[in-house]
């Protein structure tokens, strides 16, 4: 079971270190903490202990991915300790949902730059293009905002549940 889950782990900031751009560590921080987190979160000690890191390394790490909206973290009453989770998944998508509208309002502009400047048959095809595109971007949002609405109810019942 531990090796399964250290394997899942890895593949987890494989994949993080990819798709966020950021160091093999935050990714690997962010794995465990959607893996080992998700019940009670995981203290900045408990983090150290399990990356096998300095401290200073999983500090620096902890605040680039708080900044990134990847994770947050909470208090519990009368101790004094933060303790880290993963961000909700609708909250991590909602990242996607913005790179979504800025790339809907980039093909936009290229939209109507090339409609005032078509003087080719090159231009008209990259202008049938960059509709198609367009369209396809409309649907990607439209899918990832109904997927987000759902993880929100999902998250909303589950903390209602909690109480």
């Amino acid at each position: 079971m531990e090796a399964e889950k250290q394997e899942i782990i890895e593949m987890f900031g494989v994949h993080f270190e990819q798709l966020y751009n950021i160091p093999p560590l935050a990714a690997r921080i962010l794995g465990t903490l959607i893996i080992d987190g998700c019940k009670s979160g995981l203290t900045f000690e408990e983090l150290v202990e399990k990356m096998q890191a300095s401290k200073s390394s999983i500090s620096t790490n902890l605040n680039l991915l708080q900044k990134m909206d990847k994770i947050n973290y909470f208090t519990k009453i009368g101790d004094r300790k933060k303790y880290f989770k993963a961000a909700p998944l609708s909250q991590r998508l909602n990242n996607y949902l913005t790179l979504v509208n800025n790339e809907k309002i980039l093909i936009d502009k290229i939209i109507r730059y090339r409609e005032k400047n078509i003087s080719c048959s090159q231009e008209e095809i990259n202008l049938q293009n960059s509709y198609a595109y367009r369209e396809h971007m409309l649907k990607a949002e439209q899918l990832l905002m109904t997927t987000i609405n759902n993880f929100k109810e999902i998250e909303i019942k589950n903390q209602s549940n909690k109480k």
